[in-house]
């Protein structure tokens, strides 16, 4: 229940309007702003202050039953009534109103203006975008068919190359193989001389296989040079060939690089799933040619390929006026040479097969060491846990509050426990290090088997291919290819 005199005093006061907004008159925050009434069962109150205020005040609090004999509450507060003179008046509070109507109706119709020529805005940049995206594809469509057309061209200038390179390496080996049958044991013996030297390490020796061949070489020195000297020509072709044939495939494996990246730009698209923010990329530019340099690059390799081309189909015809002109001689100390080629193959494969008992034994102990080393580190990382628990618990109990942090026994232990573990670790650290060497060893002694074993590998293959050369001695019609 609201007492009589409070705020409702203020906010009734006057005649009640019919409008929001009525005209207001000039007035002023006087005694007259506010018309006293009649309240039931006061008097009029005349003044602004009146008499009964001053009387309710200053009557004492316990005689309030004699003072007031209806039990009825004072007209107004002294507290409340007071705080009269600081109220606005209802034109403050128009005016106020029209104030933040018009000022809200302002800021809309700006925002409806900014919003408009945003989505204008927004329109105009979205055709912009679109149009250079479809520009930047079409650019990108054609730039491919350009390399497309390069790529047929270079495919087809290799392709050309290479039968040329294989027609070129089958006269080269026509003519060692001329030189072979034609020359009999001097073309042998050369070859032989030039795979032994492949040889490496212990077995590289001057054994009686290599005096007999070098007997056939001075024996039949004169016969060689010729198919020798076209050989090399053969060889140096081939050289330049690879460097050609190179260069094509590096343009085109270029191209096919560039390909598939313009093809992958081409196909993007705002949904694909690859694209991502890479600022500053626009301002780098790594560009090393310009579209007329980059035709002419290709173009040029083409040209060198056409002209190694023409120069090997010359060598080619070189090479069968040389073995059609080559005679056939004899050739001297074949058996003896093969003899000491069986001799020394013998040789080599008891040398290899003890090398290779030798390699199974020490990779069984190799097998060995390494399950310890397993063991060794399965059995490290086991401590690892119960140390980690134990210094967990001494951690734990540093937090102990006051005179609880007591050196007790279970102190006494972790700290005994830690210390034992961890020593447990370095004992173990140090045999695995142990282990480690030894394994090291073991792979080390391993490494000098293997290298022996593919030494005399290397030496016993070469003494078999070189018999094999030696089994037939080469008839006239053989020489020149038939």
């Amino acid at each position: 229940m609201e007492f009589l005199g409070t705020t409702q005093l203020a906010s009734y006061c006057g005649t009640k309007k019919s409008c929001l907004f009525p005209d207001l008159a000039p007035t002023s925050t006087t005694k007259d702003t506010y018309q006293s009434y009649y309240l039931p069962g006061y008097r009029y109150l005349s003044s602004w202050r009146p008499s009964l205020l001053h009387k309710v005040v200053s009557v004492p609090p316990g005689s309030n039953k004699q003072f007031n004999p209806t039990g009825r509450p004072p007209t107004v507060l002294p507290a409340l009534r007071s705080a009269l003179h600081a109220r606005y008046s209802n034109r403050d509070w128009h005016q106020e109103n029209m104030v933040q109507l018009k000022g809200s109706e302002a800021s809309r119709c700006c925002a409806g203006r900014l919003n408009a020529d945003s989505m204008r805005l927004i329109q105009d940049k979205d055709q912009l975008t679109y149009q250079m995206q479809e520009d930047s594809r079409r650019n990108l469509g054609e730039r491919i068919s350009s390399i497309d057309f390069w790529r047929s061209e270079l495919t087809y200038e290799l392709e050309c190359l290479l039968k040329e390179t294989q027609a070129l390496e089958t006269a080269k080996n026509w003519l060692e193989c001329a030189a072979d049958k034609m020359q009999g044991p001097l073309k042998v013996a050369l070859e032989c001389l030039y795979h032994r030297e492949k040889r490496t390490g212990i077995d590289l020796v001057h054994d009686d296989v290599e005096k007999n061949l070098m007997k056939e070489v001075d024996v039949f020195k004169d016969c060689q040079e010729i198919l020798t000297k076209i050989a090399q020509k053969i060889s140096q072709q081939l050289g330049i060939i690879r460097d050609v044939q190179h260069a094509l495939e590096q343009d085109l494996s270029d191209k096919n690089s560039a390909h598939f990246i313009d093809e992958k730009c081409f196909n993007l698209r705002n949904t694909s799933d690859s694209i991502n923010f890479y600022h500053g990329v626009e301002k780098a530019d790594g560009s090393v040619s310009v579209p007329a340099t980059w035709a002419k690059f290709s173009e040029y390799n083409i040209r060198c390929s056409q002209h190694a081309r023409a120069n090997s189909v010359k060598l080619r015809e070189d090479a069968e006026v040389g073995l059609e002109s080559t005679s056939e001689e004899m050739w001297n100390h074949f058996i003896s040479t093969n003899l000491a080629f069986n001799n020394r193959i013998a040789e080599v494969a008891d040398a290899k097969n003890k090398l290779q008992a030798q390699l199974a034994k020490i990779l069984q102990e190799i097998f060995q060491t390494e399950d310890t080393i397993l063991l060794l580190e399965r059995s490290i990382k086991a401590k690892e846990y119960p140390l980690k628990v134990a210094q967990t618990r001494l951690e734990g109990r540093t937090r102990r509050p006051n005179i609880e942090l007591c050196r007790d026994a279970p102190q006494f232990q972790l700290v005994t426990e830690v210390y034992t573990i961890d020593n447990t670790l370095q004992t173990l650290k140090q045999r695995l290090q142990e282990a480690h060497d030894t394994l090291q060893m073991l792979i080390l002694n391993k490494s000098k088997l293997e290298h022996e074993i593919s030494v005399k590998a290397n030496s016993f293959f070469i003494d078999k291919k070189c018999m094999d050369m030696r089994k037939v001695f080469p008839s006239t019609p053989r020489l020149i290819g038939y």
